[in-house]
């Protein structure tokens, strides 16, 4: 019979043994060595049902196929826009893909996108030379406008998400802010009150850097309350 030997959200280290016996299986940043699941990466633990999953503190963006990213462009082309995503290698949105309209070839692209504009997009394909395409046809996609950006490491995005979206849905509620957060680590945030956004953009920052810290829902509930000067009903999971 397979036992546990941590608890959710525990910060680990290579070489750490997480669970032992067959019943559980290795996810990202563990693998299994004999009748044991240990750790390969620093990281906090994340269990789900039989799979048990070291997700790093700190690390570079690497882009995944269906992840949903927010990226600045940077160039153009004759036939496409290239995006900077905050990778290695620039993203490039297709002009296949760059709209549910009809484009022709002699279109003034910067109709659509400019220089500087910021995009939430898909990722569609990454080759195994790391070229990145984009595309614009999807729920949510699209030019983004007014608000600001902000960059976080990337591997505290699943923590700002929290479980379900429940923490990122606890900031947008409270603070009336919308906020769009790509896998990449940018995320933008937009109100028409310039305090709320502040204090959205604070939220956020704390969830970064203390992202391996328990309970640390209630901790940026109580920040927000303090912050926006009352309480809130909204009970979210830890």
């Amino acid at each position: 019979m397979g036992e546990l030997l941590i608890k959710e959200r525990d910060i680990v280290v290579p070489g750490d043994v997480l669970a032992t016996g067959m019943d559980f299986l290795p996810a990202g940043g563990a693998y299994r060595e004999k009748e044991s699941i240990i750790a390969s990466q620093v990281g906090m633990v994340n269990i789900s049902g039989r799979l048990v999953k070291v997700v790093a503190l700190n690390g570079k963006y690497i882009p995944q196929r269906g992840e949903t990213v927010i990226g600045q462009i940077s160039d153009m082309g004759m036939k496409n826009w290239f995006v900077d995503i905050g990778y290695l290698n620039e993203a490039v949105i297709p002009l296949r893909d760059a709209s549910t309209d009809y484009i022709t070839r002699d279109a003034d692209l910067t109709q659509y996108y400019n220089y500087g504009d910021y995009v939430v997009a898909g990722i569609t394909r990454v080759t195994k030379s790391k070229q990145i395409d984009l595309t614009m046809k999807g729920l949510g996609f699209r030019k983004l406008t007014g608000g600001r950006i902000i960059r976080v490491n990337s591997a505290k995005i699943p923590r700002i998400i929290g479980k379900e979206g429940s923490m990122i849905g606890m900031i947008k509620q409270m603070t009336e802010c919308r906020i769009i957060v790509g896998q990449n680590g940018f995320v933008w945030i937009s109100s028409f009150d310039v305090e709320k956004e502040r204090i959205a953009v604070e939220a956020i920052k704390m969830i970064e850097k203390n992202a391996h810290i328990q309970g640390l829902t209630e901790e940026i509930k109580s920040f927000l309350e303090k912050e926006l000067g009352g309480k809130s009903d909204i009970h979210q999971e830890k």
